[in-house]
């Protein structure tokens, strides 16, 4: 079952989102922001301000997901405008970053995230991540700029919309996985 706004808050103030945003927010101090927090059927995180790694063509060097290298990875600076503080997707690119809610989903949820249209219709992709029964922590997102342009990608703002859905418990919920309990940062490929 889809969980809606009211079930979110009931599951967000017993601690599954810190910080909850109780309701959709599309301005931040008087500037149009990419709308955030809860909606009818779902949850809009925010983009960290702090991390934004794009992978990089190093000639001769083929990515391991067995042995991440993360010298495949360079950061990416924050730049500040009237707008807001955003980092830039260069065009045909893939990206690495991590949401700035923490989640702790309860062992009967599991949570779908999705890109929000407002990027997609600017060419990003967000790709669609599973947070299984019983996960913890900042969820690593990847980010794909399919435009052939560069698209900016604004922190503190909305990033991609969680879709809770609640099953019965199940007999082993994620626990000890390989992604459990990631802190504020972008989490690398492991086996």
């Amino acid at each position: 079952m889809l969980l809606n706004d009211l079930q979110i808050r009931e599951l967000a103030e017993a601690g599954m989102i810190t910080p909850f945003v109780p309701e959709k927010i599309r301005k931040v101090d008087d500037i149009a922001a990419i709308s955030f927090g809860a909606s009818s059927y779902g949850y809009d995180l925010r983009l960290a301000p702090d991390q934004f790694k794009s992978f990089r063509h190093i000639p001769g060097t083929v990515i391991n997901p067995k042995r991440f290298n993360p010298k495949n990875l360079e950061d990416d600076p924050l730049h500040t405008d009237e707008d807001g503080s955003f980092f830039i997707a260069r065009h045909h690119s893939y990206s690495l970053a991590y949401v700035y809610d923490y989640l702790k989903i309860p062992e009967d949820i599991t949570v779908l995230f999705i890109g929000k249209s407002t990027y997609a219709r600017c060419g990003i992709i967000v790709n669609t991540t599973p947070a299984e029964a019983g996960w913890e922590g900042h969820l690593t997102l990847e980010i794909s700029n399919s435009a052939d342009a560069d698209v900016r990608i604004y922190a503190m703002e909305g990033i991609c919309q969680a879709l809770f859905f609640r099953g019965e418990p199940c007999l082993k919920p994620y626990g000890q996985g390989k992604y459990q309990n990631q802190a504020a940062g972008v989490t690398l490929a492991r086996v």
